[in-house]
């Protein structure tokens, strides 16, 4: 009996999986540096002592999380093996999308006895949240490594950086050690702390930077002899990918991906060897998706203006002052069931937000004394990808 899948017989693959981003590899290639600043940073929990606090920087897909997780790993072998060690307890947290409340409520509802009822989310406040958070704290006892991952993208993160590593100095806590591992994507992002927190922190700072043609060959070429049967996948085609990924971002995330989608390519159209224009073709596919996961990134409001810009692109009235994009947003937000923003400041700040992320080319005008100084924006990429994912989200959210 034949069937869609019945002339599917054979695969270039022996593990895929580790061509993806959920992939943890057990040895972590080319970060030699940052793991030994990052150990230096972590001896004290070795010993019984508070834990230093670290940070992290670096754009998205240089190996922080990667590194973070095995150095966590490490450390809880390690640790298990030392008598003057504490029990060591590693709660890890993504900020992204979340207000501090939910924050520190997670990580109470993470340290609760598995008999105890949540802690609510209405009814009290984030100073009763982190009450409870000492508490529970002190109950378990032992040190505490607080892995707070997209830390820039919290609403409050001057609290969060100041409660945690001063509860023990302000006797919140006595039974119980804490640190925090904070990681960044926004190099700039310590300038915004206040000076009390930068104080407290008192932190080592661990800066990821790209990785160049040569780092990512290595990187690839170990997830090669992983993925593929032997002799699937052509040197060069690694070395295609490691160079159009260093010449881009200098991004191993980039780079796997370029690779995994050329040999998708490849193995659909029944060719056995991966070759540089498998992964060439791929780019723009990998490129394409990504464009659509910024997009997906943004806040609600901040992509309605990016959909009001496509508009105006496809209608060729760009590049537009900030008043004209503001009216043709709020027909797109009337038109998502959405109140729109009610000051021309709250979009100019969106669209000063999307001109830095590298959607938006923005261009100062100065008409003098009679026509003043503004900006005009235009769209740096395709709208079509746009308006097909904003099409797509709507279609998600109905």
């Amino acid at each position: 009996m034949s069937g869609p899948f019945s002339n599917i017989t054979e695969t270039i693959f022996t593990d895929k999986s580790v061509l993806t981003e959920s992939y943890q590899p057990e040895t972590i290639l080319e970060r030699d540096e940052e793991i030994e600043a990052y150990s230096h940073a972590l001896q004290d929990v070795l010993f019984g002592r508070e834990p230093e606090n670290v940070f992290l920087y670096g754009k998205a897909g240089l190996g922080k999380t990667a590194v973070t997780e095995y150095m966590m790993d490490e450390l809880r072998e390690e640790t298990a093996t030392r008598e003057q060690a504490n029990d060591l307890h590693i709660h890890q947290i993504n900020c992204n999308g979340r207000t501090l409340f939910m924050v520190v409520r997670q990580l109470v509802n993470r340290l609760l006895p598995e008999e105890a009822s949540n802690f609510p989310k209405r009814g009290l406040g984030t100073g009763d949240a982190f009450d409870e958070l000492y508490a529970q704290l002190d109950r378990i006892g032992g040190t505490h490594l607080f892995v707070i991952d997209e830390i820039d993208h919290l609403d409050d993160a001057n609290t969060l950086l100041y409660e945690l590593p001063r509860a023990r100095a302000n006797n919140h806590i006595s039974e119980a050690l804490v640190g925090i591992v904070g990681i960044s994507n926004d190099y700039t992002f310590r300038r915004s702390l206040s000076p009390k927190v930068k104080d407290t922190l008192m932190e080592t700072e661990i800066s990821f930077s790209p990785y160049d043609a040569g780092e990512l060959q290595t990187i690839l070429r170990h997830r090669a002899e992983k993925a593929f049967v032997d002799d699937v996948c052509d040197q060069s085609a690694i070395a295609k990918a490691a160079a159009l990924a260093a010449q881009d971002m200098g991004n191993a995330r980039q780079a796997i991906d370029f690779l995994r989608v050329g040999s998708e390519v490849a193995e659909r159209e029944g060719d056995r060897h991966v070759i540089d224009d498998h992964i060439e073709r791929a780019r723009t596919l990998v490129q394409r998706g990504r464009l659509q996961n910024k997009i997906r990134d943004q806040t609600e409001h901040g992509q309605y203006i990016l959909e009001a810009i496509a508009t105006l692109a496809k209608e060729d009235e760009l590049p537009a002052r900030s008043k004209e994009i503001q009216t043709v947003y709020e027909t797109v937000a009337d038109a998502h069931g959405a109140s729109p923003l009610t000051t021309l400041k709250s979009v100019q700040d969106h669209l000063s937000d999307l001109h830095m992320l590298g959607f938006l080319i923005r261009h100062e005008q100065n008409q003098g004394r009679s026509g003043g100084q503004y900006y005009e924006y235009e769209l740096d990429l395709d709208p079509n990808i746009i308006v097909q994912t904003r099409k797509k989200i709507a279609e998600q959210t109905r």
